[in-house]
């Protein structure tokens, strides 16, 4: 057990570097103090480095994030207020953060490069993972399949974009006017409204 959770404190140190300073933006010795792990203890849990680390890392928050969306969307039926809150939920932690703290996403794929196969291809399933999640729920409103990718992609390129411009102006405003237009553009996008696409399972 004792293992397990300093290869635990080892991902949420990452994660929480992540967020606040991008990969490149720590060292080992600063990730080994944060998660009170000894020296050696990266490379045994993890071979690879850093860059393996990270990986996990983004494995971690993909699933934190699957989690976030059931609980989302389960408290919430209407979608559209679903992803509403999720902007809001967001921008308060940033905020709270005195804009520190962006998505962690974000900020290791901006520094990633071609070299970087393994992180990209984690970063990659992650988006993909989190546009469709998004897509269901759009076309369960109406919205044809064509659609409800379109929307579903934009609002992930809102979201990240947003995020990143908040952080920079130290305002929550680009990313809730960004929001706001966007909803605006949802809503009054024709759709069936004849009957609700969403099966039981889907809204269990």
């Amino acid at each position: 057990m004792k293992t397990h959770d300093t290869k635990q404190r080892l991902i949420l140190a990452m994660v929480d570097a992540l967020q606040r300073k991008g990969l490149h933006g720590v060292g080992l010795n600063e990730l080994l103090e944060r998660a009170e792990a000894p020296k050696g203890s990266l490379y045994h849990h993890f071979p690879g480095g850093k860059t393996e680390l990270a990986v996990a890392a983004i494995e971690h928050i993909s699933r934190k994030i699957d989690v976030f969306f059931v609980q989302l969307f389960n408290e919430q039926p209407d979608p559209l207020q679903a992803m509403e809150r999720w902007l809001e939920s967001m921008l308060e932690q940033l905020e709270h953060s005195r804009f520190e703290r962006g998505c962690p996403l974000a900020t290791i794929a901006l520094e990633s490069t071609p070299d970087d196969v393994e992180i990209r291809a984690a970063l990659a399933q992650t988006f993909a993972s989190l546009r469709t999640a998004l897509a269901k729920q759009l076309h369960g409103l109406g919205f044809a399949a064509e659609q409800a990718d379109s929307f579903a992609s934009l609002y992930i390129a809102l979201y990240e974009g947003g995020l990143l411009q908040a952080r920079v102006a130290g305002s929550g405003e680009p990313l809730k006017q960004a929001g706001q237009a966007l909803f605006r553009l949802i809503h009054h996008y024709p759709r069936d409204t004849s009957h609700d696409h969403r099966t039981a399972a889907d809204q269990a």
